[in-house]
């Protein structure tokens, strides 16, 4: 199908764009959008049969649920069979934001939207674009993340239109996302709230609201329906190997030394600190990604997919991280790069 591509103002987008883009949602089509996280890949909610576009647009198994987007917290009374009290709390404090609700559904949810499965996984995004174009379309939108499935996640829409191309209807171009990784999955359905999947939204901050939060195990195995998005032992992954190290500039350099030399052939790519560039020098063998400075999980968050798309275009053998402690969004950005590397803890 041939691709519409607009061009808007991230913070007004231009409303003829909007509506042209809400209209073929309605019509049961595929729509890229930017939110804060990631770019999503949008359908109507409601429409089954859209929502399966998603799934092949993608290539993504059916097991595998997709969050529902919503512009307004009042709009979860007609997707959710019972509101708990803990959302409204979470509500008041962190929407729009990068966080994910799971609640129990009602029966006019499809069951393709949640792998079968009786709960529901609800956003209010924090992005003009993405809260335009659901008041437009007026219908609550469908959407993980904008690319092929397993893949590093689209902060972009030109990493959208690499993976996904001619597969989908239009994509709505705001430029760069500005937080990088997912939303926050936590799941309200059980005693104590559990993070399904780190993401935007930090442990910490939950807990302030929340009181006690557990983390689900993972991974999960594949195959069998998911309560969220993000928790198969393999996905975000770069179409080369990703090498983890421990988290020190001479831990980092020492691994990738005795690569080079295990490995005298082919580059090597490497997501580096901007302060640990003294122990590394550029070389026809080694590319560098600067990621931002060692402990700003933020900076490094916004640039974590960005990178890793960036170096496997650079046609590196492998790529090397350093594994950042489980603290603050250090926990998603340790989560992505466990998963990428098809590693576990």
């Amino acid at each position: 199908m041939a691709i519409k591509i607009w061009r808007v103002n991230p913070e007004a987008p231009e409303k003829d764009a909007i509506a042209e883009a809400a209209d073929i949602l309605r019509s049961g089509g595929l729509i890229a959008f930017p939110t804060e996280t990631v770019y999503g890949l949008g359908a109507n909610a409601l429409n089954e049969e859209a929502v399966r576009k998603i799934f092949a647009a993608k290539e993504r198994p059916a097991w595998d649920p997709l969050i529902v987007h919503i512009s307004h917290p009042d709009m979860v009374k007609d997707l959710v069979a019972v509101v708990p009290e803990t959302f409204w709390r979470l509500a008041e404090r962190l929407m729009p934001g990068p966080l994910t609700v799971v609640l129990p559904k009602r029966p006019t949810v499809p069951d393709a939207v949640t792998a079968g499965l009786p709960t529901v996984a609800i956003r209010m995004p924090n992005h003009p674009v993405a809260l335009a174009l659901i008041e437009a379309a007026g219908v609550p939108i469908a959407a993980p993340s904008a690319n092929r499935f397993g893949r590093p996640s689209p902060t972009r829409a030109e990493h959208v239109l690499a993976d996904l191309g001619d597969r989908i209807d239009g994509i709505l171009d705001a430029g760069p996302t500005t937080v990088g990784v997912e939303s926050t999955v936590v799941d309200l359905t059980v005693t104590p709230p559990t993070i399904l999947r780190p993401g935007g939204v930090s442990r910490e901050a939950l807990a302030e609201i929340l009181g006690e939060v557990a983390i689900a195990e993972t991974p999960r195995r594949e195959g069998k329906p998911m309560p969220s998005p993000g928790m198969m032992p393999r996905h975000y992954a770069p179409a080369v190997p990703l090498q983890l190290t421990e988290p020190s500039p001479s831990a980092f350099f020492n691994a990738l030394m005795r690569f080079l030399t295990e490995h005298p052939q082919g580059k090597v790519g490497l997501l580096l600190p901007t302060d640990w560039r003294e122990w590394v020098t550029p070389s026809e063998r080694v590319v560098i990604f600067d990621w931002g400075e060692w402990g700003d999980w933020v900076a490094m968050a916004q640039r974590l997919f960005e990178g890793l798309r960036w170096l496997e275009r650079q046609g590196v053998a492998a790529i090397f991280a350093p594994l950042p402690p489980p603290i603050g969004l250090g926990l998603a950005l340790r989560d992505r790069l466990i998963k990428a590397s098809g590693s576990h803890e």
